[in-house]
């Protein structure tokens, strides 16, 4: 399986306690037909996408916990998901790489597309999508090996090098782009575990790119980390929209304001507006986007 699509324990454990936080937030019929008067507004679409949805619905059971959304994300940019939490946009963020496919009571309708493809089908390999669409995590999760078999671990199964000259080349070059190779070139052969909690996050994304993935999913990668760790995860993000498309979901609207270009406000299930970050946290355009700018919830 691949390293993007191995999901340990914790994991796994994580991504059905967000599941559950999904569901239990999700709208009842009240709310649903509430939210059914609102039409997203603002910019959801880009004319050089790299992913696309369209009328994506979300249920976890009977419960729905996004209603028809639709959203671009454009090539080598920074996309940022915001809003109260349960409001969906961890549940979004796992959709584009068919991450709730792992949860059984969740079902995804509607159409996600990469370049062009839909990732639903039923013969797509899943395997192989995890990885051309990354993920990292909130929590960093190094698996329990040397910090050179983290990052070896994808591009060995998958093939990707084909003597040990090449392998020690796509390790150093993705812990170089994760902005960690200086710290631990003299201790690769020590347990990714040891590290820090920022310098872990780092490693996870150094073996998320090892697999030269087009598409990096961040959900919540900084809510473990200490202000310093943030910032150097931020700085790294910045550099790697050069080569890679980013999705990430914060709670931290500051974070979003520093890293992305354009942002996405999600409500109960529904995205609500969708723009230039600038324009998003200066002139917001709906006032439930403007309430949780301005504090007034979530």
């Amino acid at each position: 399986m691949s390293v993007i699509a191995t999901v340990t324990e914790k994991n796994t454990a994580s991504l059905e306690g967000k599941a559950q936080m999904d569901k239990s937030s999700a709208f009842d019929m009240q709310s649903h037909a509430d939210m059914k008067a609102y039409e997203t507004i603002g910019k959801p679409f880009v004319k050089n996408s790299k992913m696309s949805a369209r009328n994506v619905n979300v249920f976890y059971g009977e419960k729905q916990a996004i209603l028809d959304v639709s959203l671009d994300i454009g090539r080598n940019e920074v996309l940022a998901m915001i809003g109260p939490s349960g409001c969906g946009k961890s549940t979004f963020l796992r959709t584009l790489n068919r991450m709730n496919d792992i949860i059984p009571i969740c079902e995804v309708r509607g159409e996600i597309t990469l370049d062009g493809e839909d990732i639903y089908e039923s013969d797509q390999d899943t395997v192989m999508l995890r990885a051309r669409v990354g993920m990292v995590f909130q929590k960093p999760n190094p698996f329990p090996k040397s910090i050179y078999e983290n990052v070896a671990y994808g591009p060995r199964i998958h093939g990707l090098a084909h003597s040990t000259a090449e392998m020690d080349e796509i390790v150093e070059s993705s812990l170089r782009r994760a902005g960690l190779f200086e710290e631990v070139k003299d201790q690769l052969d020590k347990p990714g575990t040891g590290l820090s909690g920022g310098q872990q996050q780092r490693l996870c994304i150094a073996r998320a790119i090892a697999v030269s993935p087009e598409v990096i999913l961040m959900d919540e990668p900084c809510s473990a980390l200490d202000p310093i760790a943030t910032a150097r995860i931020e700085e790294l993000i910045d550099e790697l929209k050069e080569n890679y498309t980013i999705a990430i979901v914060t709670h931290s609207m500051q974070q979003a304001a520093r890293v992305s270009q354009r942002t996405a406000y999600f409500h109960l299930g529904k995205l609500i507006e969708v723009g230039d970050t600038k324009e998003i946290f200066t002139m917001p355009r709906h006032q439930l986007t403007e309430n949780y700018i301005t504090g007034r919830f979530g």
